[in-house]
């Protein structure tokens, strides 16, 4: 019985820090295109809707990389 409580609380944490791992991707991936959009020389200096879904997709795309990333460090220890 304890040994099912202290499983289910390591799970519960690993889930935690996968979605940290998540939320922190996506928001990298998402910060760095803006800015990328915002700085960049040459392109106008102005924010659209087309920039906000490209660093919106970039950011999901980051996401992804960063939890399979963690899946593969994972399963290696």
């Amino acid at each position: 019985m304890v040994e099912q409580q202290h499983q289910q609380g390591r799970d519960a944490s690993e889930q935690a820090r996968r979605r940290r791992t998540g939320v922190v991707g996506f928001l990298c991936g998402l910060l760095a295109s803006l800015a990328f959009f915002a700085f960049f020389p040459g392109l106008p200096h102005v924010i659209d809707v087309g920039a906000i879904v490209v660093s919106v997709v970039v950011g999901v795309l980051t996401r992804w990389a960063c939890l399979a990333r963690w899946e593969r460090r994972a399963g290696k220890e």
